[in-house]
């Protein structure tokens, strides 16, 4: 059978060239071989010899047709082209992402005394969750409180003086030196004690509760809770740097989740004006409605960006198109003669982007115009073809 097809092929390209036949190896023996350039060479003697076949196709075509008056035309169907509004989208896979997704850490060491709240309870902003034992801060506070109010009572006594023009100056400033700097001292225990109660520093909801009452924890070690607010949510993922003249900030984006079955629209909130050097990319972020709070962090999220939009748009389906040797892309566009007979005429085209199995004409064909849909592949230019289908 192999050798068989190589005769014919052999024989086309003797048929159409006019000259010696081309020496046709087998393609399993190039391929053993790894002789890529032999392999090239019987490419390009075919592709050659594809116009010349079609021309001898033909007249052999023309020959039957003229002899055979019960003749049998090909048949084929039509599709109209038609302008149509048309958007192309750019399809990405990224990750949800909150930037309120946070453990939090003590900023005191001690005893994790109280815990007051539990997994999955809702807090606010500055509520309290925990507090460290503070050894014996509360007192200190409480002393240098006192210090202090004799401190400005002093003060406010020596200052009455001064006023009255008794006393020296030094006492009225050492007075007023001694109540600053115990005003000072309390300020900065009572900063430090406040290090022993842990509050939320956003509302969200209490993940995980990590360390358990009665624990030793410390600063930077010990892990209390992680808390997540589930209310603003995006998508982060990383785009070709081909795109970025197309995809900008505000464009919009239709966003699915697989696993939970939930489709949401948004927008391009943020670009990245960096490209990464090791895969060429950019990162987008898109925001996401979650009402419902089931977009999770680091669920997977499929993208489709749009990056390109036409409201009048030519669009024919992929699988019409068709290409010559010369890499042109055709379509044989009909004209009706008589009855369901009709004239098929070839016709190169130039193509745009595509998108769902349809592709944008940009040059080659008109509103309105019939072309051939099934049936494309056998014809040739001029051929009468039944459009009955």
């Amino acid at each position: 059978m192999k050798k068989i097809y190589i005769i014919v092929i052999s024989a086309l390209i003797f048929l159409s060239c006019g000259k010696k036949p081309v020496h046709i190896e087998s393609l399993e023996v190039l391929i053993k071989n790894k002789n890529v350039a032999k392999i090239q060479s019987q490419k390009e003697h075919i592709l050659k010899s594809y116009d010349s076949i079609a021309t001898i196709l033909e007249r052999y075509e023309t020959a039957l047709n003229d002899l055979n008056p019960d003749k049998k035309l090909p048949l084929v169907t039509t599709y109209k082209v038609v302008t149509t509004p048309f958007q192309h989208y750019v399809s990405l896979q990224g990750d949800v992402a909150t930037k309120q997704n946070l453990i939090i850490f003590p900023e005191y060491a001690g005893t994790l005394q109280r815990v007051y709240v539990k997994e999955g309870q809702r807090v606010t902003k500055g509520q309290l969750l925990a507090v460290i034992n503070d050894g014996g801060l509360s007192q200190q506070v409480a002393q240098l409180e006192v210090q202090a109010a004799l401190a400005k009572t002093t003060f406010e006594r020596q200052k009455r003086l001064w006023n009255q023009k008794i006393g020296s100056e030094i006492q009225f400033l050492q007075a007023k030196t001694n109540y600053q700097a115990q005003k000072n001292a309390v300020k900065q225990l009572k900063q430090r004690f406040a290090k022993t109660r842990v509050t939320a520093p956003f509302s969200g909801i209490i993940d995980d509760v990590i360390s358990e009452q009665g624990q030793i924890v410390a600063p930077g070690q010990s892990m209390l809770f992680r808390i997540v607010n589930l209310s603003n949510m995006y998508v982060k993922a990383d785009v070709p740097e081909s795109y970025l003249s197309k995809i900008k900030r505000g464009s919009l984006v239709k966003v699915g989740f697989s696993s939970i079955g939930k489709e949401v629209v948004g927008k391009v909130r943020q670009v990245s004006n960096i490209i990464n050097p090791n895969n060429r990319t950019f990162s987008i972020e898109v925001a996401v409605p979650n009402k419902d709070k089931m977009i999770k962090p680091n669920l997977i999220a499929n993208l489709e960006i749009l990056d390109y939009q036409k409201e009048n748009a030519l669009l024919i389906p992929t699988d019409i198109i068709q290409e010559n040797a010369q890499g042109e892309k055709f379509v044989f566009i009909v004209k009706p003669t008589k009855n369901n007979e009709a004239t098929v005429v070839k016709t190169l085209i130039t193509t745009g982007v595509s998108y769902k199995n349809k592709v944008e004409v940009l040059n080659g064909l008109q509103p309105n115009t019939t072309i051939v849909k099934e049936g494309a592949v056998t014809l040739r230019d001029g051929l009468t073809v039944n459009t009955s289908l």
